[in-house]
């Protein structure tokens, strides 16, 4: 959930540096018609600061499963490891789309605990994609340039 501590300014920073996507599942604010949330990487719980550096963009889907988690059961070596990191991994070095695009394929451990900690490829999620993918709006270009981009 987005914190009222974080000053407009900061949050407004967040959403712009993601594209106004969310950097986990890459859905667009605009597509979803959902505003997104700002999301404490680390947690304040855990020491995360509310810099720049430690925020991102997250879907209320994306942002609701992670809550405080930080890392997650890999499901192929069954060891905990760090969940994707918006700052320190890059997204298509860890996930890339199965071949229908529909759901997000975990590369690495952390893409595979991400997948699974954060239920990117939960039913909800798989038939918006679905659906924004027969009417050309999936999926989301990878450099994060969008039209549609909203820019309130």
């Amino acid at each position: 959930m987005t914190s009222p501590s974080i000053p407009r300014s900061l949050r407004d920073q967040v959403k712009r540096r993601a594209g106004f996507r969310c950097e986990y599942c890459r859905t667009a604010e605009w597509l979803s018609g959902i505003e997104g949330e700002i999301d404490h990487i680390i947690p304040r719980s855990e020491g995360g600061s509310s810099d720049l550096e430690n925020l991102c963009y997250a879907c209320t889907a994306c942002n609701g499963y992670k809550q405080a988690k930080t890392s997650a059961i890999d499901p192929l070596s069954k060891t905990l490891v760090h969940l994707f990191h918006p700052r320190k991994h890059v997204w298509e070095e860890n996930f890339a789309w199965s071949d229908d695009t529909l759901r997000i394929i975990g590369l690495t451990p952390v893409g595979r605990a991400t997948v699974e900690g954060l239920r990117l490829n939960h039913p909800l999620a798989v038939s918006a994609r679905t659906i924004w993918s027969r009417v050309g709006y999936h999926p989301p270009p990878e450099d994060g340039n969008d039209s549609q981009t909203s820019g309130k």
